[in-house]
This record gives structure tokens, C-alpha cells and sequence, in this order.
């Protein structure tokens, strides 16, 4: 994420007098995106069923992709423009892009562990002919149940009618599957969720037949895998470091960050997410968003005389400003009220 921010930067210097725009956020950090908003980058309104307002865009400017990438049909319109691309995707982004095309040249359906309108997700599926999107276990296991036992097909094309390609058949095009994933999910669930369709397979074709069958690449970003695993140890060891809270640093937007929450909430350890230094509020109370994606402030510090021992962490796409920052409010809070 640090690459495309610095490319990113570095366009508006390089093409002044240009008209710049955005595809996207570049990243879902709000400061990064406030300060590209300042630098007079142009952000592509959004519209209804995922269109965007390209009208904006005329010959001559130059626009940026940002670091979750952009749709084939995207940029198959760009290429007819006479504009000038700055692409920050995301190496990692790319890598599973290159996987789901490896599928659809092998005649394998991808199956893509992620939330089908992230746009991410919604960038790699366009480069598949055939997909499917499982954002969690319970919806892998309804996958994998049909193709073991088969089923009501109404009902299951009704409940992934969001989240499947245009005519997707399930009693065809799950003989022959291959595993991608968005970046930012859980690599401990993407493993597993690929275990349970190999074993689906297997227990569907037989352990011969089933390995022309199914196909997996690793494509979990190794950014967000760190955080994942470090946040793990943390939690498990929160009672043992007597840990007041755990701090979570990123925007609210952010999927990986949204997940990194979720691993000491649901352990029961005290936890906030919060996108930026402002939610640290000098009345003591902190302003943040729950794993259920409201935002509400509640008191932080609750013992502010005495001395705090916290873990902070924060998404891949937070750059390492806005953790100092975080980190000062919270010195500052201390020091006011010595």
C-alpha cells in the first residue's frame, strides 16, 4: 500500500496542469484519500449497479488505478481514451488475477473467497468466465454441500444471485473448480475453506479423478498475514500481558482491518477500531466502529491516572503516520490528566 501512495503522490507532481482522476479510493485510508482530494486528484462519482460517471475523463488527463485495481470493462474503456494510466494496483492484487485466469484457461470455475461487492473482488471477477463468491465457511460448506448431494438449484442460484457469473449453472460448472480469494480475508479460513472443497471433490470424484479437479493458489497479501498472526498472538496472550485494550488503526472501509478487530472481539478482549487520531477524544472517550459497523463512542482510558499497557496494530493500507499520531493523542490524554 505504501507503493501506491508514492505513486500516487508522485503522479501529481509529475503531471502538473493536469487534469488527474481516481478511479476508486486509492486506498480505504480517509487521510491519504483527504489529502489526494486536496491535491486536486478527481474522484470518479460512483453510481447505481456499480457504474461509475467516465464522462469526466477527457483526452489529454491522466488517470490512476488504485491500489484494489480496476475492472476489465474499466479499462477497456480507458484504452479507448487517449489518457495517460497511472496503475497502482497492488502486486498481491495482480497475483490473483493471474490465478483466476489460469482457471479459466485450464476450464476451471473460480471460486472466490471474498465479499462479492468489495471492489476488489469486484475486479477479479471480471476477469473470470465462470465464478462463484463464498465470503465465509457457512457459504463454502452450502457450495460444497451441492456438489456432493446436489440440490434445489432455484434456491441456491436465488440465494448467490448477487455473487455468481451471468448463467452460472451449478450442476455444471462445479464439476471443475479452482480457489482464489481477496487479499485481505483470513488466510487461516481461506485454507480451510480450500480444504473442504478438495475433500468435497475427492468424496464427489474419487481421489484419482478429483486431482484434475480442483486447483488452489496462495494469493493471501503478506502484509495483511503478519498483522492476521501477530493479533492472534496478542489476543491469546492479552491476560498474560494484562492488556487494557488492543487499538486497531485503519479506515473504516478497510476489509483487513475490519477482520483484524474481529479476532480479539470475539475472544472477548477489550478492542477498538478507529480510522484516525481525531477518534481520540480529549474528554476521555473514544470514538470507533464495532465489528457490527456502527460507530459509537463510549468512554476509552478507564483508569486515566494510572499507568496503560496496550498492543496497537493496524491495516495494511494505514501508513505509519497515522499510528504516531494515534499513539500522541493518546500520550497527550495521559499528560492532561496527570
Amino acid at each position: 500500500m505504501e507503493r501506491s501512495i508514492a505513486l500516487s503522490y508522485e503522479a501529481v507532481n509529475h503531471y502538473p496542469g493536469k487534469k488527474i482522476h481516481l478511479t476508486n479510493e486509492l486506498i480505504h485510508n480517509p487521510e491519504v484519500n483527504e489529502k489526494l482530494s486536496n491535491m486536486d486528484v478527481q474522484f470518479i462519482e460512483k453510481l447505481e449497479g456499480g457504474k461509475k460517471r467516465f464522462e469526466t475523463v477527457d483526452d489529454g488527463d491522466v488517470v490512476m488505478l488504485p491500489a484494489f485495481g480496476a475492472s476489465l470493462e474499466e479499462l477497456e474503456f480507458l484504452d479507448k481514451k487517449d489518457v495517460q494510466i497511472v496503475d497502482t494496483t497492488c502486486p498481491w492484487v495482480s497475483k490473483v488475477w493471474n490465478a483466476v485466469d489460469s482457471h479459466q484457461k485450464k476450464g476451471l470455475t473460480s471460486i472466490i473467497h471474498g465479499k462479492y461487492a468489495h471492489e476488489e473482488t469486484v475486479a477479479t471477477t471480471s476477469y473470470c468466465e465462470d465464478y462463484i463468491c463464498v465470503k465465509n465457511m457457512d457459504e463454502a460448506k452450502f457450495v460444497t454441500d451441492y456438489i456432493i448431494n446436489g440440490g434445489n438449484k432455484e434456491n441456491f442460484l436465488a440465494y448467490f444471485s448477487n455473487a455468481v457469473s451471468k448463467g452460472f449453472d451449478p450442476d455444471t460448472m462445479l464439476k471443475k473448480i479452482g480457489l482464489a480469494n481477496q487479499t485481505t480475508m483470513y488466510k487461516k479460513e481461506t485454507r480451510a475453506i480450500g480444504q473442504l472443497f478438495q475433500k468435497a471433490m475427492i468424496k464427489k470424484y474419487g481421489p484419482v479423478d478429483a486431482q484434475g479437479r480442483y486447483l488452489e493458489f496462495d494469493t493471501i497479501c503478506d502484509a495483511t498475514q503478519v498483522r492476521q498472526d501477530a493479533i492472534h498472538e496478542l489476543t491469546a496472550n492479552a491476560q498474560e500481558l494484562k492488556l487494557d485494550f488492543i487499538l486497531v488503526i485503519g479506515g473504516w472501509d478497510s476489509s483487513n482491518t475490519a477482520h483484524l478487530l474481529e479476532i480479539p472481539q470475539f475472544s472477548g478482549v477489550r478492542s477498538f477500531h478507529i480510522n484516525r487520531a481525531q477518534c481520540i477524544n480529549p474528554d476521555n472517550t473514544i470514538t470507533h466502529r464495532t465489528v457490527k459497523g456502527e460507530i459509537i463512542t463510549e468512554p476509552f482510558l478507564l483508569d486515566i491516572h494510572k499507568d496503560v499497557t496496550m498492543a496497537v496494530t493496524s491495516g495494511a493500507s494505514t501508513p505509519d503516520s497515522s499510528v504516531q499520531e494515534c499513539l500522541g493523542c493518546i500520550v497527550l490524554l495521559k499528560k492532561l490528566n496527570e
